[in-house]
């Protein structure tokens, strides 16, 4: 498979390469900063250290911490909307110019969007699963469990939402929750956790296996904002070039997959996939 030196990758040659091919859209959290979420690792993203698994899982502290934050800045994505990228993945999509979209966003904004294909591998932002009987909830009907337990919290903390910085998995930087009161199960009293996938968590297995048939069935991959940081989306790229399927990567700065990629482009996600949607 020829490589092109992504210093001399230009649009045209994205176009000139996924023309008449279908793609795999795997899409990260640069897709929806123009939506006002924040990602993790762009050029101008604050230093980030997200909750582990075996922190929330084992210790009560950081689970009320988690939750205390995640009360706040989960409306804070509640009220978010697509931005013209995730609208021109969904165009692809009605085109039949995709094989489907793996995001490892937790946002729902490609199925806002209008997609309808959609592998939301690390889970939604919306949903609640206790851990010991496995019933899911809404996030919203959590949070009406919570303001009942903490009234007036949110407006103690925060005056105004938009004044407190939100990460991607609907997390809010503050610092003050040791007086926060998380809530249990309703059903069995068990632990709640949001139905996200956490940091040395597995994505779960028949969610790998529907991403990997997306990509087997697609003629080249197309990634879109994402660092490829984390195992969890890089394999998806490991999985084409050992098929010698091209990829393409749309991304400002650096990522994992860069000398993996036939192609690297540094530009904006959503002006890339506008354009594409209209050309391809």
């Amino acid at each position: 498979m020829e490589l092109i030196d992504d210093s001399t990758a230009t649009y045209g040659d994205v176009v000139r390469l996924l023309r008449g091919r279908r793609l795999a859209l795997l899409t990260g959290a640069g897709i929806s900063t123009d939506s006002g979420i924040p990602d993790y690792r762009g050029p101008d993203s604050p230093p980030r250290t997200p909750m582990t698994y075996e922190q929330f899982v084992n210790d009560a502290d950081f689970r009320r911490h988690y939750w205390a934050r995640n009360h706040v800045g989960w409306r804070h994505v509640n009220r978010t909307h697509p931005n013209a990228g995730h609208r021109a993945a969904a165009r692809l999509e009605e085109r039949g110019l995709l094989t489907g979209i793996i995001t490892q966003n937790v946002d729902l904004l490609h199925e806002e969007a209008g997609a309808r294909n959609v592998i939301d591998l690390h889970g939604r932002y919306d949903r609640v699963i206790c851990l010991q009987c496995s019933r899911v909830i809404s996030r919203e009907h959590l949070a009406e469990r919570l303001d009942l337990l903490n009234p007036g919290f949110v407006e103690s903390v925060s005056g105004a939402v938009a004044d407190i910085e939100i990460a991607p998995d609907a997390d809010a930087v503050i610092e003050q929750t040791s007086h926060f009161v998380p809530a249990p199960c309703e059903f069995c009293g068990g632990v709640l956790k949001p139905e996200i996938v956490y940091f040395g968590e597995n994505v779960p297995r028949e969610r790998v296996d529907r991403a990997f048939a997306m990509v087997d069935e697609a003629d080249a991959v197309l990634v879109a904002g994402s660092s490829l940081a984390v195992m969890s989306g890089l394999r998806f790229v490991k999985r084409a070039v050992k098929d010698d399927k091209p990829v393409v990567i749309v991304n400002r700065g650096w990522t994992r997959g860069d000398d993996l990629a036939t192609l690297k482009l540094q530009a904006g996600v959503s002006e890339t996939l506008t354009a594409l949607a209209d050309e391809l």
